[in-house]
């Protein structure tokens, strides 16, 4: 049969045309794939910020406001950081509220169930918080949300069992690593007896280093439930816990003074000031940094974490 070459030769060169099209365009993806997308440029630079939240008082321990960005000059491991950004306004905040419904609280669960609600009552409309019961294991009786309202379960369970303090606060920090808010808080009300955690303190405030959390602790113990020395061990790891996450320790569970701490704790959690810098140190090796925050007036006190943990990748 005759062949028709005219034919055949098109038809050769519309092969050779598409697979040099298919070349170019695999090569043109692989290129790209290469490349750093605008996604992966904003999570590289989002893990390289670190954002620290900072509660400025004068003598009188009354919340300063009105500072100005000039007036912070923060360090890290000693060394003058650039801020990269700055802010003073009222900002929404995430809060976890912790309840210690332990064996040890058998006395104190229906005041810390009383707190919790008054701390619920006092959120701003733009403010979100959860909360959750431990013992020997962890419960999260309702999601973060804007209610106001203590979820039912909550009245539903009596104290027993161990305590999971470091547990418990490892959980509520890993949780608040993935909200959307700069400002995160963990309130914890508990005699500060821990007796069961798989958790220790340190892997408890690495996770809330990580996450940008201020801890709040309050001290429900009883004084006739335990020794003295063992008050003592107690209220020592409560005020460790605020200590290195920039919070505060409330050692007066009670009456007055607790409704007054709740109120001071809101405030302070609307009113902070927020910081953010790029470290100058770019090594990625895991290792502790320490923080520092200084102001121009020696009346005014800057409270906030005590250290960082340099990411590893």
């Amino acid at each position: 049969m005759p062949i028709d070459l005219g034919k055949r030769g098109t038809h050769g060169r519309s092969i050779l045309c598409s697979l040099a099209l298919l070349t170019i365009f695999l090569l043109s993806a692989y290129a790209s794939a290469q490349e750093p997308t605008a996604d992966d440029e904003v999570l590289r630079v989002n893990t390289d910020l670190v954002v620290v939240n900072v509660t400025v008082t004068d003598g009188q321990g009354r919340y300063s406001r009105g500072l100005r960005r000039a007036d912070f000059t923060l360090f890290e491991d000693g060394k003058e950081q650039r801020l990269s950004s700055f802010g003073a306004e009222e900002t929404p905040f995430a809060a976890a509220v912790l309840l210690d419904f332990s064996g040890s609280m058998e006395k104190r669960v229906s005041m810390a169930r009383a707190a919790a609600i008054r701390f619920l009552d006092g959120l701003r409309v733009e403010d979100v918080a959860s909360v959750y019961r431990f013992d020997s294991d962890i419960e999260q009786l309702q999601d973060y949300s804007p209610s106001r309202d203590l979820a039912p379960i909550a009245f539903g369970r009596r104290a027993s069992g161990m305590t999971v303090l470091n547990d418990a606060i490892f959980r509520a920090a890993v949780d608040l690593s993935h909200r959307p808010e700069k400002r995160r808080a963990i309130v914890v009300l508990s005699d500060g007896y821990d007796t069961r955690s798989t958790a220790s303190i340190d892997k408890a405030l690495a996770a809330a280093s990580d996450a940008g959390v201020t801890i709040y602790t309050v001290d429900m113990s009883a004084p006739e439930t335990s020794s003295v020395q063992a008050r003592a061990r107690a209220a020592g790891v409560m005020r460790h816990y605020a200590q290195k996450s920039g919070g505060r320790y409330i050692s007066s569970p009670g009456g007055q003074a607790l409704r007054e701490a709740f109120s001071s704790i809101l405030e302070e959690l609307g009113n902070q000031y927020t910081l953010a810098y790029r470290p100058s140190n770019r090594a990625r090796d895991g290792r502790w940094r320490e923080i520092e925050v200084k102001l121009p007036r020696a009346d005014l006190v800057a409270r906030t974490r005590k250290r960082y943990r340099a990411p590893t990748n």
